[in-house]
């Protein structure tokens, strides 16, 4: 199954939509693989883009966070710092011989917990950003 962007994760911040759309596509491309049966070769490389995408992406969010003064930046940025630290820490534990399918369920997972943080979360500072 696919993700799609939606007006469901919209937040009506170029910036943070654009880079939440380069986001899906590495996903999709990730799933896409899995169901021709190369995603354990993909897996590098879709990795290596979360860690730097999160690291982007993150300090992007948390910079406009900052500089609008956004109430909700301590939690946010709470979630950042756990949600790279556990991505991190299952990254570590890929075995370098391949992943198997319960690894790629895991990133899978932890991909939908980011998400999950999109709709909700970003979608309240999108709206906050419009606001301001």
């Amino acid at each position: 199954m696919a993700y799609e962007f939606t007006k469901e994760l919209e937040t009506g911040n170029s910036i943070i939509d654009g880079e939440h759309k380069e986001l899906l596509k590495a996903v999709n491309d990730l799933l896409d693989a899995c169901g021709k049966g190369q995603g354990r070769t993909m897996m590098e490389s879709v990795t290596k883009f979360l860690l730097n995408y999160v690291d982007k992406h993150f300090s992007h969010e948390e910079q406009l966070q900052k500089n609008s003064d956004y109430p909700g930046y301590p939690a946010h940025k709470k979630f950042h710092d756990d949600y790279k630290c556990k991505l991190k820490d299952i990254v570590s534990k890929l075995p370098d011989s391949g992943v198997s399918v319960a690894e790629i369920g895991i990133i899978n997972s932890h991909i939908g917990t980011l998400i999950t943080h999109i709709r909700i979360e970003d979608k309240k500072l999108g709206a906050y950003l419009k606001n301001k």
